[in-house]
């Protein structure tokens, strides 16, 4: 099972677009067992598949011992495709009951995970460096980081490689890669921002980048991935790239 932490040091990044459409890339095109992991409380993936997060229930009552995984896993209407839902109560779950005083409590979402039966496994987490996020990136093998061409999204990026970096030295890691959203290839600062990616991540960089789409948010209107929405999805830009994305993604676990 390979466990794919999907990390932002920011929002509006595409993060949780882009962990919904490569999921339901691999589940759709490649037939792979994948779930997908929404630890953000604002619960956005949740929302992406057109799931209530009022009515859900997330990892917070499973890492306080008071449910068990089974019972929060829920089905999408795309074969081969579940997911871990989010809510408001994952928002500073760490200092509530037991957690408060685990100091392994940063292993909790490891050992939940461990049993499951999955080819794929993408948590999609908050666009910050908090517990969440480092819980994450210890039940991971593989970081997959999200940036968009713009200052402060490629000044983060420094931090959260020294992020990661600590995390990796005391559990096994790899950096699958940097994914740039909302892309311009006319961009004037394009071969700037390329640069400080080299420099956080030498050599990370996707080949693949998403454009700029307006059918990714008239998507989340509807509460599906663009790929199961046809007259969004044969015009979309974004839908290519991501299908594209996806691939390239499987070639790099592949090695």
């Amino acid at each position: 099972m390979k466990v794919v932490a999907v990390t932002s040091f920011k929002g509006g990044t595409a993060k949780t677009s882009t962990t919904l459409h490569i999921g339901t890339a691999l589940a759709r095109f490649h037939k792979k067992r994948v779930l997908l992991i929404d630890f953000d409380s604002q619960a956005n993936l949740t929302l992406g598949l057109g799931l209530d997060p009022d009515s859900c229930d997330s990892l917070a009552p499973v890492f306080l011992g008071e449910k068990n995984v089974q019972d929060i896993l829920k089905k999408t209407q795309i074969p081969g495709l579940d997911l871990i839902p989010a809510d408001t109560w994952l928002e500073r779950v760490e200092v509530r009951g037991s957690l408060a005083s685990d100091r392994y409590s940063h292993e909790k979402l490891k050992k939940t995970l461990h049993g499951l039966k999955y080819d794929y496994v993408l948590i999609d987490t908050p666009p910050s460096l908090c517990w969440l996020t480092e819980s994450a990136l210890i039940a991971a093998n593989y970081s997959l980081v999200c940036a968009t061409p713009e200052f402060y999204s490629i000044k983060g990026l420094e931090r959260l490689s020294q992020f990661i970096s600590t995390v990796s030295e005391r559990h096994p890691l790899d950096i699958l890669g940097v994914v740039i959203s909302f892309w311009n290839a006319r961009g004037k600062s394009n071969e700037a921002f390329l640069k400080v990616i080299e420099r956080a991540f030498p050599g990370k960089c996707f080949e693949s980048r998403i454009r700029r789409d307006s059918a990714v948010s008239e998507a989340s209107l509807w509460g599906k991935p663009l790929f199961e929405i046809p007259k969004l999805d044969k015009k979309s830009r974004a839908a290519a790239d991501f299908r594209l994305l996806a691939e390239e993604l499987l070639l790099k676990v592949g090695k």
